[in-house]
């Protein structure tokens, strides 16, 4: 089984997966508007089950759906995260105007400042926790059998019907 993008107007629509014999057959529409994606590949590589690169990647990225495909590209990419970001032709892959700084820090993109900056965490605070309060479990009280006094005399009449 392969996966199949739909694509109108030049925007992923939908992945299926589904087989060349059933896109043909035109179950699903008409059938010039699928177009083959590999779910292995990313910027133009196809990685093998081992997740190491083994060749070529298939349209250059896996479709998702919101993707663009460019025909004459023969490519699918995502759309822009950012004006100011440009598309890699070789890959397909969104690049910031700026390189991610390689200091192994976490940033995030800034837009306005067309910069990486480090997001600001919320201060932690410190909560104390209330105090446990410990109940005596309520005692288990055993409902108490029915006492019944019999003489001798009670149960005679009772069985001989006296």
């Amino acid at each position: 089984m392969s996966h199949f993008a739909k694509v109108i107007d030049g925007i992923v629509t939908e992945v299926l997966v589904i087989s060349q014999d059933v896109v043909d057959s035109g179950m699903f529409g008409d059938p010039a508007l699928w177009v083959q994606t590999s779910y292995n590949t990313r910027g133009g590589v196809h990685y093998g089950p081992d997740g190491q690169p083994d060749g070529p990647g298939l349209r250059k990225n896996y479709a998702g759906i919101g993707f663009i495909y460019d025909p004459v590209l023969d490519a699918f990419y995502a759309p822009a995260p950012y004006p100011s970001w440009g598309l890699d032709l070789e890959t397909c892959l969104w690049v910031p105007p700026v390189p991610y700084p390689d200091d192994g820090g976490m940033y995030a993109w800034d837009e306005e400042t067309l910069s990486w900056v480090k997001p600001t965490l919320p201060e932690l605070t410190t909560v104390e926790p209330d105090p446990v309060v410990t109940k005596p479990a309520p005692a288990i009280v055993e409902p108490e059998a029915p006492v019944v006094e019999a003489t001798l005399s009670t149960v005679t009449s009772s069985v001989g019907g006296q």
